[in-house]
């Protein structure tokens, strides 16, 4: 039987899941799959500056790994920027290192019964745009009812970095208004199931969430970001993760 290959640390999500050429002659050009782990190899030694030690020390993992993950990463970007290749980075065998993360999460520990709902806040309503909003309500749902709920701040992070928090805060699902398509992936990396298009008053929203009343379809997409289709399609669960 084939051994489970080691989580691979990273610090943070992508802001930007995907990258297509601008002169592309058809919308429908072949696309290539930069996995997560890959994409943290070429920040921590391209973009960071850090060794090859120092990367898998960060990574959790031997430099041997680190070694061919960076050159199984270089050869699918050049390939993208020589052919014209749509480039998305999904997937991987990753778990955000919340240790190294200079995320700032401040929130309650989660009961092992519990789920825990965050919704994009703003004076009482939910907020309509993902990637801007300064504050979530996190609501603790235990036996179909809520058990306490918190304000967790966001400090003005992007995308990445707020689907990094919910993690860190160990939200299971997240109720928004309007979110663009790199937010989804993000969260879909994340492990967070996704709810969008909702409104209202969010005291309001997490009951009727509570009763399975809420209009909500999770394909909300913010109006200046890109919708993605075909191989960019964002799903709203996540597959394979370590922290699962």
């Amino acid at each position: 039987m084939a051994r489970t290959p080691k989580c691979r640390k990273i610090c943070s999500f992508p802001d930007y899941y995907s990258f297509i050429p601008e002169d592309a002659k058809s919308k429908r050009i072949d696309s290539i799959m930069l996995s997560l782990d890959e994409y943290e190899t070429i920040r921590l030694l391209d973009y960071d500056g850090l060794n090859q030690a120092e990367c898998a020390n960060r990574m959790g993992v031997a430099r041997t790994t680190v070694t061919a993950m960076y050159e199984s990463a270089r050869r699918k970007l050049v390939s993208a920027i020589i052919e014209g290749k749509r480039l998305l980075i999904a997937g991987g065998n990753i778990e955000l290192d919340r240790e190294r993360s200079n995320l700032n999460v401040s929130i309650n520990d989660k009961g092992e019964r519990v789920m825990r709902v965050a919704v994009t806040y703003d004076n009482g309503n939910v907020f309509g745009h993902f990637g801007r909003t300064e504050q979530f309500k996190v609501y603790d749902i235990e036996d179909g009812k809520v058990i306490n709920s918190q304000i967790l701040d966001t400090n003005g992070e992007g995308c990445g970095a707020l689907a990094g928090i919910l993690n860190i805060a160990d939200v299971d699902a997240l109720i928004c208004g309007g979110i663009g398509g790199g937010a989804q992936r993000a969260l879909v990396e994340a492990g967070i199931d996704l709810y969008a298009g909702a409104s209202g008053n969010t005291d309001d929203v997490i009951n009727e969430f509570i009763a399975g009343t809420l209009d909500a379809s999770g394909e909300a997409n913010c109006d200046h970001h890109e919708h993605e289709h075909g191989d960019g399609h964002v799903c709203g669960h996540s597959h394979g993760k370590c922290h699962h």
